[in-house]
């Protein structure tokens, strides 16, 4: 979108938003051409979660960078919650969640549609109908584009590897979430400021995932094994 688009999706003026980039308070937006800015969904989010904590702390723009860089002095006592969490994460990582069209998949993977409703009754993903088409998220296209992958590497109804079997994944992985989640927020409640729950938050998400990763392909290799002796 253009900056009179994101001015108006906002609310705030384009001369605010200037400001708000050169305190490095947004990621600079795309620039096809010298003259030309493309913003996005992140832009909202990030404008949005800068004027919620304005309003919720009353802290200037400088202090607000402050307490981002991981100056936990600048945040007063009672914006410890995080209200604005999920929008500062999803900002600073670039997570874009428009939709789109589920057809544009089809080119690589001709079975995308199925496989999609097939995912959608696991819960792994969700389906919009938009002008007659179906839609999806940015995620849950790569989540779709995974599975069309699983199938080039052989794992095919004919084998009896299905969509659904994704089930487990989506009830184990929402399951660490949910659990992950809660760890964090008790031990970093009133401990550290919103953007310094954000930077570890981002980090965590690609640590961890990895860490899990291995720990699932040691458990394979011991099974296979048998037990010792």
């Amino acid at each position: 979108m253009k900056m009179r688009d994101l001015e108006q999706r906002t609310g705030v003026n384009r001369e605010t938003i200037r400001i708000y980039l050169k305190h490095g308070l947004m990621p600079e937006p795309q620039r096809p051409k010298r003259n030309v800015a493309d913003y996005g969904e992140e832009h909202v989010r990030a404008i949005e979660a800068i004027r919620g904590l304005q309003k919720k702390t009353r802290l200037p723009l400088h202090l607000i960078k402050r307490a981002m860089e991981g100056d936990t002095t600048v945040m007063p006592a009672d914006a410890s919650a995080f209200p604005h969490l999920d929008s500062l994460i999803a900002a600073r990582a670039g997570v874009d969640e428009a939709l789109l069209p589920l057809s544009s998949l089809s080119g690589r993977y001709p079975r995308a549609e199925t496989d999609a409703r097939a995912l959608e009754k696991v819960g792994a993903i969700r389906l919009f109908r938009r002008g007659g088409k179906l839609h999806l998220s940015r995620i849950d296209a790569q989540l779709v584009s995974l599975w069309g992958d699983m199938r080039s590497a052989g794992f095919t109804e004919e084998l009896g590897f299905y969509p659904e079997v994704c089930e487990l994944h989506v009830k184990a992985a929402e399951q660490l979430a949910h659990a992950e989640l809660k760890i964090f927020l008790q031990n970093l409640r009133g401990r550290g400021s919103e953007g310094q729950a954000a930077d570890m938050a981002q980090a965590a998400l690609t640590l961890l995932l990895s860490f899990f990763g291995l720990i699932r392909t040691k458990t394979v290799i011991a099974d296979l094994r048998g037990p010792a002796g």
